[in-house]
């Protein structure tokens, strides 16, 4: 109140996994909604999410920028990604985590040269090997990195995967071993739309719901699963069945010269998943169409980045 700006509230430490959906951005410019908010759930708060983290909030573009590190250096190309993380289309809903993403590989860029590339000596000093990525907010004043993830993120790596045309075991040894090589991987997009039945509202709390969804198979209407991984899948003689309490059940990925074909390939095999209730973001990567635009413009992004892209928003 002695500050008053937008604000964003985060559930912090292991109230975090449990808890990303009552992630709370204020929609008013002096955090009057969010003070309310606050106030008005303070006991419950403080039973739910005793730990929690308020930042300022900052208009811009949300991108992330990864690489995977062998021990000493950054294998290229690195990798360029725009998470999609509310549960329906138009960015509405809860947080998901990760609803479906947008990326490319790239030799470099501003914001990689700026944040990840200038921790390579802490990086070296703890001996790390493995994937890290840092999500940013970018405008076209400055660049206010938010968070590292030290794994591989999910959906991530799996769209990761429709774009890297090397063999997975043999890189993922090179890297294990600390031997420096380059990624061979596709020129333009790849996109990954996450498909969600019932029990994702759950958080897996609810186990009628869970129990409903549990061995449901899985139709292809046409037998091509080119494209499509699983999460909380099993193989029953061959036909797919959903397994587990969380709801996360399939990401179906494409890669196209640009975003719309990148969409086309990803959509069409979505459509060919039938499973009772499914649900999925229908707009995975049109926001990012125009996004590109202005991360260009404002110098970030090399004009040489990805394949061509249209011009209006």
């Amino acid at each position: 109140k002695r500050t008053p700006n937008r604000y964003v509230f985060k559930p912090s430490g292991k109230e975090q996994s449990y808890n990303k959906r009552l992630v709370i951005v204020s929609e008013e410019e002096d955090g009057s909604d969010l003070v309310d908010f606050l106030r008005n759930n303070r006991r419950t708060l403080r039973r739910k999410i005793p730990r929690f983290l308020i930042q300022e909030f900052v208009q811009g573009i949300e991108i992330a920028v990864g690489a995977f590190f062998n021990g000493e250096k950054f294998i290229h190309p690195i990798n360029v990604n725009f998470e999609h993380k509310r549960l329906f289309t138009g960015n509405l809903g809860p947080m998901t985590g990760e609803a479906g993403t947008m990326m490319f590989w790239a030799t470099t860029n501003l914001i990689f040269e700026r944040t990840l590339e200038k921790i390579t000596p802490a990086l070296q000093k703890s001996g790390y090997i493995g994937y890290l990525d840092l999500n940013c907010i970018v405008n076209k004043k400055d660049i206010y990195p938010l968070e590292f993830t030290g794994r591989f993120g999910y959906p991530t790596i799996q769209i990761q995967l429709e774009g890297i045309l090397d063999d997975t075991g043999e890189w993922l040894y090179k890297l294990a071993c600390g031997r420096n090589f380059v990624l061979n991987t596709k020129d333009g997009f790849q996109i990954g739309v996450v498909i969600f039945t019932p029990p994702a509202f759950s958080e897996g709390n609810d186990m009628e719901t869970a129990e409903t969804y549990r061995d449901i198979a899985i139709r292809f209407e046409k037998d091509d699963r080119e494209g499509v991984h699983i999460f909380d899948v099993k193989n029953d003689g061959g036909i797919w069945r959903v397994a587990g309490i969380s709801g996360w059940n399939l990401v179906a990925t494409g890669s196209g010269k640009d975003i719309p074909e990148a969409r086309k390939i990803a959509y069409r095999r979505v459509r060919n998943i039938q499973i009772p209730h499914m649900f999925y973001r229908q707009d995975i990567g049109l926001r990012n169409i125009w996004e590109l635009n202005l991360l260009k413009k404002w110098g970030y992004l090399p004009e040489s980045a990805n394949s061509s892209v249209p011009e209006n928003k």
